[in-house]
């Protein structure tokens, strides 16, 4: 509910809002109306602005999490239309469901982005979760507003609205709130989520103190329906007509929903104690900062029903359902010290962090369990260092990071990176991670009152390493990484956590290349996997492929419209894909059937000037081919199905 109170205010905000002006991303840059005196297209398909002078599109800016600088950027590719979803994210190594907002199963998995300490789990709940890293900051010259607008599958739409401004040049706040309500096409299958962020960047003149900070509030609540009953996998697998409406189809569960919940305060801020100035650039070479971090983070996963399925979950101690809520908190506070010189080539901090921790219930749900503790709980201290460093034409990254003890949060944490970066013909990357941390907490303690789905267990840490190489040119984009995993934690058949006793190798190699020929491209990405060891308990299909097909010109006169209009096909080789449990919001392991199929999706899309148009045809061909097209046992993909969307950018 104050989600979307504060949803509410902010389109209040942007309704109140009748002044825009426009960013045109090329060689011209920002201004408003009255500030552009002509408009051009250059051969290479960038649009040129002239502009009388006040403002220009690299003084809207983007800060992420490790404050790399981007811009914001209105301009229509071929990336755009791959990122134009709920998530916003490039789903190659995906498979959706057949709802958007609803989870994904995986066609292939990254670890070199493992974050230090375990969590609550349930991560099939987690795949539209905001984390730390991924909240933007801002810094622009005039009141800045993006609205992305998406038709649902049935009845309902996604709305992402973004609104920042700058009250100086030194301080921005931004409002952000993401929405999504689509009813689906099976029974059961509503999605209503919201994710609202709010965030702050401040600092003082000569950046002497600099403070950033954000507040995340976060609920997704799902109907969850199971899958489809046998009978109806025959109805949909034999295309019966009577069962084109897809409502008509049973599914297992009629009564089941599941609600997680998330809120977190970040605030991070530095001081710095010393500097001195290069006396040739006029510029700090040396500088002394003390820092601190503050994290709190809450969440909590429920899943609950009317009435007990016992037939679907097996036997229970209790026909009248109550609270089953699991909840957890991480408070974590980060004191640094960061040295920024050139005897050091770069900058080196050194940090402290305290973290506190709890998850657990609040009673015992089922009394024929063997659970003897309702809660894990904890303290621990840790300690670590960063250093960045550049040296002509190498940047050097590491992180490193250990928590001694033999506590819940015990572990260690080392990245490291070298990128060397030929001016802008090529770049290659090595990275190297290292990891030990414990499982998720449900996998360690978990209630129901159904009897198959409470456990107390000790497992140890998980154990990862990863090297990786990326190479980035304009002829190619290529990246290989190989990871070993010990103690690699999973559900299996009977949705029982485990942790598998040998070692899991797993290499991964992914390609990319792009071909044009005058107003048509082919655009490929693919990606080849393998698993030598460990492959009954880790699956991934051997080959994931990507092709698009596609034309780009400016229509109409004065070229006021520039079009992409093309198709992208999909396939991934036939593998044993995990299934989904909606009782955990987990993925187990299943021998019992493969998934892989084909699919074709058609778009058309187009960009008049700050606003981006998008019409696509999902799964275009399944009208006429099998019905074999499944994200997990149970759960057919999307029909052949017509999605409308925008995004537009007001500056004022």
């Amino acid at each position: 509910m104050k989600s979307k109170i504060l949803f509410t205010f902010l389109i209040a905000i942007l309704i109140g809002t009748n002044t825009f002006s426009q960013q045109i991303r090329g060689q011209g840059g920002f201004g408003n109306a009255s500030d552009i005196q002509r408009d051009s297209i250059n051969t290479s398909g960038e649009v040129n602005v002239t502009l009388s002078g006040k403002t220009k599109y690299t003084d809207y800016k983007v800060f992420s999490h490790k404050r790399d600088t981007t811009y914001i950027d209105t301009t229509l590719s071929l990336k755009k239309d791959y990122k134009f979803n709920y998530l916003r994210k490039d789903l190659f190594e995906f498979l959706e469901f057949h709802n958007q907002g609803q989870t994904l199963n995986n066609l292939g998995y990254s670890f070199n982005t493992i974050s230090r300490f375990p969590d609550i789990g349930f991560s099939a709940k987690q795949v539209s979760y905001l984390d730390v890293e991924d909240v933007k900051y801002y810094e622009v010259p005039t009141p800045t507003t993006e609205i992305l607008y998406r038709t649902g599958l049935q009845q309902g739409q996604v709305l992402d609205a973004l609104f920042t401004l700058n009250f100086s040049k030194r301080l921005n706040v931004s409002l952000s709130y993401k929405g999504i309500r689509s009813l689906g096409a099976y029974r059961q299958a509503l999605v209503s989520n919201g994710n609202f962020r709010g965030a702050f960047h401040y600092r003082t003149e000569n950046n002497q103190y600099e403070v950033r900070g954000h507040l995340t509030t976060q609920d997704f609540f799902h109907q969850e329906n199971g899958g489809l009953t046998e009978e109806s996998l025959i109805n949909f697998i034999e295309d019966d007509p009577n069962f084109q409406t897809r409502a008509r189809l049973d599914v297992n569960l009629d009564n089941s929903e599941s609600q997680f919940d998330g809120n977190r305060v970040y605030l991070e801020h530095s001081y710095k104690l010393l500097s001195s100035k290069d006396t040739i650039n006029n510029k700090d070479f040396s500088n002394l900062k003390i820092g601190h971090v503050f994290t709190n983070e809450n969440k909590s996963y429920e899943f609950f029903q009317s009435s007990l399925t016992t037939d679907f979950f097996g036997s229970a101690n209790s026909s009248n359902p109550r609270d089953q809520k699991a909840k957890s908190k991480i408070t974590n506070n980060e004191l640094n010290v960061e040295f920024n010189s050139k005897y050091v080539l770069g900058k080196f901090k050194a940090k402290t962090n305290f973290t506190n921790y709890t998850y657990g219930y609040d009673t015992i749900l089922n009394s024929k369990s063997a659970i003897n503790k309702l809660t894990i709980e904890g303290n621990a201290i840790s300690f670590g260092a960063d250093w960045n460093a550049k040296i002509k034409n190498f940047q050097l990254n590491a992180a490193a990071n250990i928590t001694p003890g033999s506590g819940r949060l015990s572990g260690n944490y080392l990245k490291g990176e070298a990128v060397f970066k030929k001016d802008s013909i090529f770049s290659v990357k090595g990275t190297l991670l290292i990891s030990s941390k414990s499982p998720n907490f449900n996998t360690l303690l978990h209630q129901s009152e159904y009897d198959d789905y409470n456990w107390q267990n000790n497992f140890s840490n998980v154990n990862t390493r990863d090297l990786g190489f990326d190479f980035a040119s304009k002829w190619l984009n290529a990246s290989l990484n190989f990871t070993n995993l010990d103690n690699y934690t999973y559900f299996d058949e009977d949705s029982q956590p485990q942790q598998f006793a040998d070692q899991i190798t797993y290499l991964k190699v992914k390609a990319s290349r792009e071909f044009k020929l005058g107003k048509f491209a082919l655009d490929n990405t693919f990606m080849y996997q393998n698993v030598s060891s460990g492959s009954s308990v880790f699956r991934v299909p051997e080959f994931v492929t990507r092709n698009t097909f596609y034309y780009t010109d400016y229509w109409f006169k004065g070229k006021p419209m520039l079009v992409n209009i093309g198709v992208t096909f999909k396939y991934f080789t036939k593998y044993n894909a995990n299934a989904y449990n909606p009782l955990l919001a987990e993925f187990r392991i299943q021998n019992d059937e493969q998934i892989g199929f084909p699919a074709f999706d058609v778009f058309f899309n187009a960009q008049v000037r700050r606003t981006r148009l998008y019409l696509k045809v999902d799964n275009a061909t399944s009208g006429f081919t099998d019905k074999n097209y499944f994200s997990a046992p149970n759960y057919p993909y999307r029909d052949l199905t017509i999605r409308f969307g925008l995004v537009w950018n007001w500056f004022i």
